[in-house]
């Protein structure tokens, strides 16, 4: 896959996540720019972090439970180390962060 490819699956995650969080109600807030994603917890102020690492061609998580890497797998995003999918993890960041449950569906 070359840059130009990833950053248009890329974009396309992150309309989804985007998407998702205005379907469900929640009360988070999100902010996309410069390829960041940053979701806001109203509730606490804290922020969940979704990066593009285009050279590695990589997503990045960083919530309060640590920092993640994820390759694409196929048609799912894999955490490097754990193989545990973004959208769990996403999912549980959401929840332990903002008390707010989210299903994510990309």
């Amino acid at each position: 896959m070359n840059e130009a490819q990833f950053n248009q699956i890329v974009d396309e995650l992150m309309f989804s996540i985007e998407e998702s969080i205005d379907d469900s109600g929640a009360d988070l807030d999100y902010e996309n720019s410069a390829g960041m994603l940053t979701i806001t917890c109203e509730a606490n102020g804290s922020q969940i972090i979704l990066s593009r690492q285009s050279a590695v061609s990589e997503i990045w998580l960083a919530a309060k439970s640590g920092g993640f890497h994820f390759k694409l797998d196929g048609d799912q995003w894999r955490n490097t180390v754990s193989g545990k999918l973004l959208t769990a993890m996403l999912s549980e960041a959401c929840q332990s962060q903002a008390g707010e449950t989210i299903t994510f569906d990309f």
